[in-house]
């Protein structure tokens, strides 16, 4: 995790804030070649120096920005049994991230990432949704696989083939994904 996403409030969660913000409209209205640290630094209303403090280069920056932007923003959905939940959470998951924005982002946050902070970021966010899902399950006596298993059966074939293999995925690939996973280790939801 880089060092600005440590710092938990007060004026440095402000500068985070605006030049994150920044970040995003500059993309928008400029396309993301055309970004530059003075430019972000404007915009935020920041000297060029903040942001070199804070993120040594610009594709550190954009690494920390897209860290954010691959962050959950809802508990993942409760449809009742294992198989279901996993499913849907898998076929948004290589939705949102297989779709070129998140392709972007994936690149961006691994690219500016030389500790591997951010990966492991993204990592956990993927972790702590089916931690949700896996804990419900169990809450409502479903036998279950392991955070891990998931990761190692679903997670990880899905983000191979995003980064490496992007063609023809789609849903019933990240179904067959939880099928075959869910068969492997004996389990059958709904």
């Amino acid at each position: 995790m880089s060092r600005a996403m440590v710092r938990p409030g007060g004026r440095s969660a402000r500068v985070q804030h605006a030049v994150h913000t920044a970040v995003r409209e500059l993309e928008a209205e400029v396309g993301r070649d055309a970004l530059t640290v003075p430019l972000v630094a404007a915009r935020a209303g920041v000297t060029p120096s903040t942001i070199y403090r804070r993120w040594r280069d610009l594709q550190q920056l954009l690494s920390d920005v897209a860290v954010e932007r691959l962050r959950p923003d809802a508990a993942p959905d409760d449809r009742g049994d294992l198989a279901s939940d996993l499913e849907t959470w898998a076929e948004q998951f290589l939705d949102e991230m297989a779709s070129p924005p998140g392709r972007a982002y994936i690149r961006d946050a691994l690219l500016g990432d030389p500790d591997g902070g951010n990966a492991g970021q993204c990592s956990a966010y993927a972790a702590e949704q089916i931690g949700v899902i896996l804990a419900r399950a169990a809450e409502r006596g479903e036998n279950t696989p392991g955070i891990e298993s998931v990761i190692d059966g679903v997670v990880a074939p899905m983000m191979y083939r995003i980064l490496f293999r992007p063609g023809r995925l789609d849903a019933s690939y990240a179904r067959r994904l939880v099928a075959d996973l869910l068969a492997a280790s004996g389990r059958t939801g709904g």
